[in-house]
């Protein structure tokens, strides 16, 4: 075999490890129960939840526990999925500036008994598609400080 053809040997087999390893690791869009379902069948890959915060008639959000003198890196709140199914949702960072403005929220985790665990909020604000381009705005814990 000619040098050439190892070397394309070699790109060829990087490429596809490189494909099987982040396709196994990529998240679904699901709702509670599905996740319920995959958690307790041990499978630990992260799933998108897409649901509304339970809100009071004037627009205060129900359920919320935040306290940030307590802990400012412990949020609680109260998802409704799509599908009608709410469920109580921690999530160890602050809390998103504009989460009470959110119309949709998109919550990345996994199921941890009766409790969802978010890794990461991404919030759907009206301002942000009034003309029909829904733009999410990315959440994300901060990095661990040393």
């Amino acid at each position: 075999m000619k040098k050439t053809h190892i070397f394309g040997l070699i790109v060829i087999a990087i490429a596809v490890a490189i494909l099987v390893s982040t396709g196994t690791e990529a998240s679904t869009y699901t709702d509670f129960a599905d996740a319920e379902v995959k958690a307790k069948s041990g499978d630990v890959n992260q799933v998108h939840v897409v649901g509304k915060l339970k809100k009071s008639a004037s627009g205060d959000i129900e359920d919320l526990i935040y306290n940030p003198a307590i802990d400012a890196n412990h949020l609680e709140f109260t998802l409704t999925d799509n599908k009608g199914r709410s469920q109580k949702v921690v999530y160890n960072a602050p809390k998103p500036q504009d989460l009470g403005k959110a119309e949709q929220i998109v919550i990345i985790g996994n199921m941890e008994g009766q409790v969802f665990k978010c890794e990461k909020i991404l919030l759907k604000c009206p301002s942000k598609y009034q003309d029909g381009n829904a733009e999410f705005k990315e959440v994300e814990k901060p990095a661990k400080q040393s």
